[in-house]
């Protein structure tokens, strides 16, 4: 509720959807893809916690990673 106070300050109508309820705007129907391909991505320990002190090694690994998964997706 404190979310829906802040966006109602801001004279914006909240469309936010309660937790374990359906609601009919259609928002937040997919957030589950976003969480699991977070939790994907810190199966690898390089990424949860950034060794590299370069962004753009750091990002390689992302990148790489992200082959990784989409690999191992297409297989199953």
């Amino acid at each position: 509720d404190t979310y829906r106070d802040q966006v109602r300050a801001r004279r914006i109508l909240p469309v936010i959807a309660r937790r374990g309820t359906a609601h009919g705007s259609g928002l937040g129907a997919y957030r589950w893809v976003v969480e699991r391909t977070f939790a994907w991505l810190h199966g690898f320990k390089r990424l949860r916690v950034r060794w590299e002190r370069r962004a753009d090694i750091h990002e390689a690994f992302l990148k790489l990673a992200c082959c990784l998964i989409t690999h191992r997706q297409v297989l199953s």
